[in-house]
């Protein structure tokens, strides 16, 4: 960090007098784990530990199946030593992909520059947690008036060419939030978009922060990206190791400088598992800081003199600790829940209900409690009293008054408003129709069934309400396991390995027949953590999705009640224009065997779908694959980093006829209904249709 005022400089020798203080606190714990690493024990942490994190790196595809099996079957070894060996493996053994994710997830460092008197200033590194959320360090960025100066420089790198990147400029935007605290040494500040541009997490990407176990343990690799001295981005890739775990930091070995404070640091498999702060300076028996010649250091000198021992970041289970505990209006709680469920923020930030009520924005489960994970559309505040959340009719005039187009919605949308959402959708479906070049539709021209209201209450009300865990125990792969327990049919953990089976999971070989951790995480944990690992999705919104897909198709009342009320919202007559997406491309499959015979269903459009998982499709009041019944052309829109959609494309013949489409929808939203319609081979499809 290019530390330019006095104040900040104080803030930052602080932080490093503190890590000096707990480097010193902690040497016991050290000593031992250097002398079990010298005397050759790779990773000396509990078993337990070396369980979970085993299972993790199985789970997330972090290691090869072939490899596991060669090397665990090449002698006999207890189950500490196995996943010992796996955790070795996936230190010696790096995927191909563990270059690319490298370079996703370093194009989510950016480098924090000052205005101050006129010039601009290296000031620190921060790094993208959601689509509009940087971290970086209180003594990086301590308040609302120096993020103010400052901004954000994505890109600030040379290429493979070695030639300067184009580095994109945003805004800090701490009005909109900001938080911090300084003991934990971490700031948490929104990022203006470019003007009329998407928020900067859906250019850029955005780490998915967990807190979830088993993302390191002692003696394991990191690395750490981050801009130096305020030099271009730079990488420590893995040439250091974990020391000392404690309770809010952790201490690790690296070829790190102090200009990285705000980096993220990286396990193997990319995820963020500490907030670079502050390396930890070597002391003499006065407690003074000792320069490398071993002299006292003096102010003046500079860091680069300084004789750096270790370095020490922050957990990030830490600080989503203290996130979950702000009290926050509504706005800034939206935002927090941006960063994701894996979190534990989705649940954490949920008002507190009346006595006796469920939560908002959650769904109660025995034992654990589940964030809401919206599909499509934010909630719109309401002005002037609360607007209804029901059904919309298209205007009379619309087509010509005898063709119809109907939006078809997916799960989980309890909270929005259909008037919200039918904006949402026309508008992606406008920006595909501007790249077709065809002319734009009016929202008040289509039709919008909504069952989301009486889904949830249906969902809601199969459950029995328990208070929610700790945030240190939040696992998807937990509330999988009361889901399939609770399933109608015992068919939701069927549902949840045939797609892992669909995304390439290995069905033999230790990863399924040892059961390595799955005593300690769960049998659920593995293909969650596959599903999510191979998509831009993350466990909660794959569990919860699988579950909702399973109570529609289990429960013969959820089903009847769910199409009762897509029909007290469709035209009576004419031809029909049916684009559905998700669930919605479920309920639309049996929607067409109650049509009335006067509509007439010309398109059907189906957009990020599960049918074809043979546990959905068999399912069906039409059971199996098969043409839908009366329409006369079908159009199935799939993304490959959907994993809602990975069974497309639906190539059994039994399907009958139909256009697909792969789109590449953008990063972080390969779900989003918005994003499907905005691509021009679907627009195409639906004008063409409208136009006759």
């Amino acid at each position: 960090m290019a530390v330019t005022d006095r104040p900040y400089q104080e803030l930052h020798e602080q932080a490093a007098d503190e890590a000096a203080r707990r480097y010193q606190d902690s040497a016991a714990e050290r000593e031992r784990v250097e002398g079990r690493l010298a005397a050759g024990v790779r990773f000396p942490d509990s078993p337990d530990a070396l369980a979970v994190r085993a299972d993790r790196i199985l789970g997330r595809g972090g290691l090869s199946p072939s490899a596991v099996v060669a090397d665990i079957h090449r002698e006999a070894m207890d189950l500490p030593d196995a996943n010992e060996r796996i955790i070795d493996l996936s230190n010696e053994l790096q995927a191909w992909s563990f270059l690319p994710r490298g370079v996703r997830a370093g194009a989510t460092v950016a480098r924090i520059t000052l205005r101050r008197d006129g010039r601009e200033l290296p000031h620190g590194t921060g790094f993208l947690v959601s689509p509009r959320l940087m971290m970086t360090n209180h003594h990086v960025l301590p308040d609302e008036s120096l993020a103010r100066r400052c901004f954000a420089e994505f890109n600030a790198q040379v290429t493979a060419d070695n030639l300067p990147d184009t580095v994109v400029r945003m805004e800090l935007d701490p009005g909109t939030f900001f938080a911090a605290d300084r003991r934990l040494d971490f700031a948490l500040v929104a990022v203006a978009p470019t003007l009329d541009g998407p928020p900067p997490g859906e250019i850029f990407g955005w780490n998915r922060l967990s807190v979830q176990i088993g993302k390191l343990v002692l003696g394991e690799k990191v690395n750490i990206i981050g801009h130096p001295s305020g030099r271009l981005k730079e990488i420590a890739l893995r040439d250091n190791a974990v020391l000392v775990r404690l309770d809010d930091f952790m201490h690790y070995t690296t070829d790190t400088e102090p200009g990285n404070s705000g980096s993220p640091v990286f396990n193997d498999q990319w995820e963020v598992v500490a907030l670079h702060h502050s390396g930890v300076p070597k002391k003499d028996d006065q407690g003074r800081v000792l320069r490398k010649d071993g002299r006292p250091w003096q102010q003046g000198d500079g860091d680069d003199a300084i004789d750096w021992v270790a370095n020490e970041g922050v957990r990030i289970s830490s600080i989503l600790k203290h996130l979950a505990g702000l009290d926050l209006d509504p706005a800034r709680r939206a935002l927090l829940t941006e960063m994701g469920p894996d979190t534990g923020l989705g649940q954490a930030m949920s008002t507190a209900p009346a006595p006796g009520a469920q939560p908002q924005g959650t769904t109660a489960v025995p034992g654990v409690t589940i964030p809401s994970v919206p599909e499509a559309a934010t909630t719109a505040p309401t002005t002037g009293g609360e607007r209804p959340r029901t059904g919309l009719r298209a205007r009379a005039t619309a087509f010509g008054g005898r063709r119809h187009l109907v939006f078809l919605h997916g799960r989980d949308q309890q909270d929005n408003y259909p008037d919200e959402l039918r904006r949402t959708w026309t508008a992606g479906l406008n920006r595909g129709l501007t790249l077709a070049a065809l002319p734009p539709l009016d929202p008040e021209d289509v039709w919008f069934p909504f069952y989301g209201t009486r889904l949830h209450a249906l969902v809601s009300g199969r459950e029995s309400t328990a208070g929610p865990i700790g945030l240190d125990q939040v696992s998807a792969a937990a509330a999988a396991e009361v889901f399939a327990a609770q399933s109608p049919t015992g068919s939701y953990e069927r549902l949840l390995y045939e797609a892992a089976a669909r995304a390439g999971m290995p069905q033999n070989g230790p990863a399924t027949t040892e059961g390595f951790g799955a005593g300690l995480v769960g049998v659920l944990h593995r293909p969650l953590s596959w599903l999510a690992a191979k998509s831009d999705l993350d466990e909660w919104t794959i569990a919860t999705f699988l579950r909702d897909v399973d109570l529609y198709l289990g429960d013969g009342a959820v089903r009847q009640a769910v199409l009762d009320s897509v029909m007290e919202t469709m035209p009576a007559g004419g031809e029909l224009v049916l684009v559905t997406h998700s669930l919605g491309t479920v309920v639309g499959m049996d929607l067409l065997t109650r049509l009335p015979e006067s509509l007439d269903p010309v398109l059907l459009v189906t957009a990020g779908s599960p049918l074809g998982l043979d546990g959905v499709n068999e399912r069906l009041l039409t059971r199996g694959p098969h043409q839908p019944p009366r329409v006369r052309d079908w159009v199935n829109v799939w993304c490959p980093t959907d994993t809602v959609a990975i069974g497309c494309p639906l190539e059994d013949e039994r399907w009958g006829k139909l256009t697909q489409l792969a789109v590449p929808n953008g990063r972080e939203r390969a779900h989003k209904m918005d994003e499907y319609l905005g691509h021009p081979g679907p627009a195409r499809e639906i004008r063409g249709v409208l136009r006759g």
